[in-house]
């Protein structure tokens, strides 16, 4: 008995001994990012950053009295939307390109829109507008999740009612003359932005891992 226990013993050491050793010699997976990937998602994170930077810049320009500069500003936000649009062409082509530019530059008036309607205290044109502006962010929603699966609709309404969260919050800050709340809301909606684009560029190149 004692003799069929120290072979049983011995027979489990000599398991453990091979799985021990087997586990040392397996190597870890080591997931390896192309420099192709590492340039698309930092392009895109940084046109998604200027695009709040420039908003705000706008919203500014806007409502500041004296200031000079917002047809210019204007333009440059109306130009980083072109540049986004023009990001995603090499994988979805020019059509889904300027589709993109074209729902992003409609943000941009609509944002337009209720920065003139709330510096003259237009409580109701305002609300009008902002049905406008989410109904807006549901279609950008729609049309980068019918592109790509791996985008979930809800997942992007979601972040891009944020986006609009804290470009209002930087307007209310701005007509406030709040600085400090302002600068606030530039923190936040820059940190958020770079969510969002880091899910829609992780969402692209998964979907297309051969072109990264």
């Amino acid at each position: 008995m004692k003799k069929l226990l120290l072979m049983g013993v011995i027979f489990l050491y000599s398991l453990n001994m091979v799985s021990v050793t087997t586990s040392a010699n397996v190597k870890p997976q080591v997931q390896r990012i192309s420099q192709a990937e590492v340039q698309f998602e930092n392009e895109f994170r940084r046109l998604w950053i200027d695009h709040v930077l420039w908003t705000s810049n706008y919203i500014t320009s806007a409502t500041t009295a004296g200031a000079e500069d917002q047809k210019e500003v204007l333009a440059r936000l109306l130009k980083n939307q072109e540049d986004i649009g023009n990001a995603i062409k090499p994988v979805y082509g020019a059509e889904a390109g300027n589709k993109l530019t074209d729902l992003l530059k409609e943000h941009i008036v609509l944002a337009g829109k209720i920065v003139d309607a709330a510096k003259s205290k237009n409580e109701n044109l305002v609300k009008q507008l902002n049905k406008e502006w989410y109904r807006n962010a549901d279609d950008i929603a729609a049309f980068l999740s019918g592109a790509n699966p791996n985008l979930k609709n809800e997942d992007l309404k979601n972040l891009l009612y944020m986006h609009l969260k804290l470009v209002s919050n930087d307007l209310s800050a701005s007509l406030a003359k709040n600085w400090n709340v302002k600068i606030v809301s530039i923190d936040e909606g820059v940190t958020h932005i770079i969510l969002m684009a880091d899910t829609i560029s992780q969402g692209v190149i998964k979907q297309f891992p051969d072109k990264f």
